[in-house]
């Protein structure tokens, strides 16, 4: 084995797991979003732009489980209006529990909505998922009182992918039972961002 090919494999110890590729600042400009427009009543595509950050957090410890995590905020822009509001923001934590092999989404909404969402996955998956259904007493999904009664979240599935050239896509699929609908229907967002920084001690 020559040198160069020694150092591609040394990855060091990833003590966030499958997270570890996410540290630092992200962008990417190809997201798409499908959802029901309550002012137009009609379910269309939204083409959007988006940033990403996601930062290391001290060591949580609860009695013996040990969770390495990071902190993170996602906000999106639809095309045409990154000087303006975004329409889209989230804030959470995702969480690696290496002792029992599992990888947590925390992540509130702004709308008033709240998702703690998992799964099982190794410490160097380049895919790894977070899915949460309302009621589970693990994985589960809160949101306020209108929302609940005008577009019930009956299942929450996302997943991320981590590529070779410093890029991640990510997918989410929200089964919601909307009220305007009579109907039930699948809220799906997706994009790829791009790496526009990496976090080093002392920057």
């Amino acid at each position: 084995m020559t040198a160069l090919a020694s150092i591609s494999t040394i990855q060091g110890p990833q003590k966030l797991g499958p997270l570890t590729p996410l540290v630092g600042e992200w962008e990417g400009d190809a997201g798409v979003d499908l959802s029901y427009h309550n002012l137009t009543d009609e379910t269309s595509e939204t083409g959007y732009y988006e940033r990403a950050v996601f930062k290391p957090i001290p060591i949580q410890e609860n009695g013996r489980q040990t969770l390495w995590g990071l902190n993170y905020s996602m906000t999106a822009w639809r095309h045409g209006e990154e000087a303006m509001d975004p329409f889209h923001d989230e804030i959470g934590f995702l969480l690696w529990d290496r002792e029992n092999s599992q990888v947590m989404r925390n992540v509130v909404f702004g709308r008033g909505i709240a998702v703690l969402a998992g799964s099982t996955a190794g410490p160097r998956d380049t895919t790894v998922h977070f899915n949460a259904t309302p009621g589970d007493p693990c994985y589960g999904v809160l949101q306020n009182k209108y929302l609940l009664e005008r577009a019930e979240i009956k299942e929450f599935i996302s997943s991320f992918t981590f590529h070779e050239d410093d890029s991640f896509s990510y997918a989410s699929d929200l089964l919601l039972r909307l009220a305007a609908l009579g109907a039930e229907m699948r809220h799906t967002d997706a994009n790829t961002l791009h790496r526009v920084r990496r976090f080093h001690p002392g920057e």
